[in-house]
């Protein structure tokens, strides 16, 4: 079935798009990046376009498992209600699920009922609140997205027959997490012969991503027991973002028709490499031209790294040094992210930057081993349990600080052949628990509040405080087998 122009689609031509449809799909994103929705009548979704719905706020007053937090945060409460929040469907959103018989498909954003601005803890609007500081210079911004996730074969049966996927829950409260079976074994980076095993699902993803307007760029097998990686293609900020949080949806639908179970957990096994969820940035002019990029080489630069780097590439590279540490939670949502960032396993520890290093927090990518108009900023501490919109909303927020408060970059940068965390290494060690992290994060003078404000950092930090706690209550395997007998 083709599609319109999604720019080009008004209430007024709604009707007509949907004319042969009998219902519609549409959901809004929560802090932790799910994407929560319902299935309505065409009828009530085309009486609603405008003006929008009625939302239970309850989505942004519990946690990714539906268990209300503990310390009670201002959005949604009991005091309030648990009330509704307006959702207003964003129409250029539209595309059609390929998997569900092209059912139309609508992204929603949150609005508060009594000030009507859009809600301070909405991913989708604090990313375009950062973009339009951008838009009244008349700059854009511009992002890549890439993903790394295992895949775990379904449970099998005691006769071999293998069990319904969506059992996989039950199967691990009753045996262990090791237990699960990878889709392939073995360590096996850019394999050709790999997803040949898996070929009706890999090229599935690709093919059903391409409908789903959230396409792939490159797609391959990296390096660890039946771990994917995909290159989503490059785009605008807010549109990659969407593209990003839908690429999840796309996966775990397409696994699940599969018997696979697809894993974007940070760590999900000990010993082996994360999974991570890099963020590639670049500002741009209203033609279209990279504002990092430099005309001509500067022979009088600061560090060698960043003679083709423009004067505000260095102010947002500067920012984004210098905000890094406050920012951990959004970079590093979960308990399990900071097993992933530990020494010696291709993952950042420090902060720290450099012309192409891969050990860096933040890589630089530019003349001369790239093109000028491919100048950006691919920052690396991301893992795959992230949020996009609050990432990419991050990084913008902590570049363009930079370049308001024209800051120096005030860390020379990684040398070639050091790796982070190392003797050489200089950089200020990024937090190790998600504990440090949002103390950093929700303290009085944190960059954080400076660049978004007291109700979103109240409010994000008190869900990230909800998970220290369940954490802290938390008794483990690894516990209970160290010490049930020995102590």
């Amino acid at each position: 079935m083709s599609n319109p122009d999604p720019a080009s689609i008004t209430v007024e031509t709604l009707p007509d798009i949907l004319k042969n449809d009998a219902a519609v799909k549409v959901a809004g994103i929560d802090v932790d990046g799910i994407l929560r929705g319902k299935l309505m009548a065409k009828s009530k979704f085309l009486s609603i376009a405008t003006a929008g719905f009625g939302f239970c706020s309850v989505v942004f007053g519990w946690d990714m498992h539906d268990q209300t937090y503990f310390r009670e945060l201002a959005i949604s409460n009991k005091e309030n209600g648990y009330r509704d929040l307006i959702a207003i469907p964003d129409l250029t959103s539209f595309r059609r699920i390929p998997w569900e018989n092209d059912v139309p498909f609508f992204l929603i954003s949150f609005y508060d009922p009594d000030t009507k601005q859009s809600l301070s803890a909405c991913p989708r609007s604090i990313l375009a609140r950062q973009v339009d500081k951008l838009k009244k210079q008349g700059y854009g911004a511009m992002a890549g997205a890439e993903y790394e996730f295992y895949q775990f074969r379904a449970p099998q049966n005691h006769d071999g027959t293998e069990r319904n996927s969506s059992s996989t829950a039950t199967f691990l409260r009753d045996n262990p997490v090791d237990s699960l079976p990878s889709l392939t074994e073995g360590m096996f980076g850019y394999s050709i012969t790999r997803p040949v095993h898996n070929q009706d699902y890999y090229y599935g993803i690709f093919d059903a991503c391409s409908k789903f307007n959230c396409g792939i760029e490159g797609w391959h097998t990296e390096s660890g027991p039946g771990v994917f990686e995909a290159a989503l293609e490059f785009g605008e900020i807010t549109a990659m973002a969407d593209k990003a949080s839908l690429f999840k949806l796309v996966v775990k639908s397409l696994a699940s028709k599969h018997g696979i179970t697809p894993c974007f957990m940070a760590k999900p096994r000990a010993g082996l490499p994360g999974n991570s969820g890099h963020m590639h940035v670049s500002i741009v002019d209203s033609s279209g031209k990279n504002l990092f990029a430099r005309d001509s080489e500067d022979p009088s630069a600061p560090y060698s790294d960043v003679r083709y780097l423009s004067d505000l590439g260095r102010h947002f590279l500067a920012g984004l040094v210098d905000g890094l540490p406050d920012i951990m939670p959004i970079l590093a949502p979960n308990v399990n992210s900071y097993k992933r960032l530990v020494e010696n396993f291709w993952a950042p520890v420090t902060v720290s930057w450099g012309l192409e290093h891969r050990a860096a927090s933040i890589r630089l990518i530019s003349p001369p081993t790239s093109s000028a108009k491919a100048t950006r900023f691919e920052v690396r501490v991301p893992g795959a349990d992230t949020n996009p919109h609050f990432v990419l909303a991050a990084i913008l927020a902590l570049g363009w600080r930079g370049v308001e408060k024209k800051m120096e970059i005030p860390i020379p940068p990684l040398g070639k052949g050091e790796d982070v965390g190392g003797e050489a290494d200089k950089g200020v060690r990024l937090a190790k628990s998600l504990k440090e992290a949002t103390e950093k994060f929700m303290s009085k003078d944190s960059v954080a509040r400076e660049v978004f404000g007291d109700e979103f950092v109240e409010h994000f930090g008190g869900t990230r405080q909800h998970e220290i706690r369940l954490w802290d209550e938390a008794v483990t395997d690894w516990e209970v087998r160290r010490y049930i007998e020995t102590v």
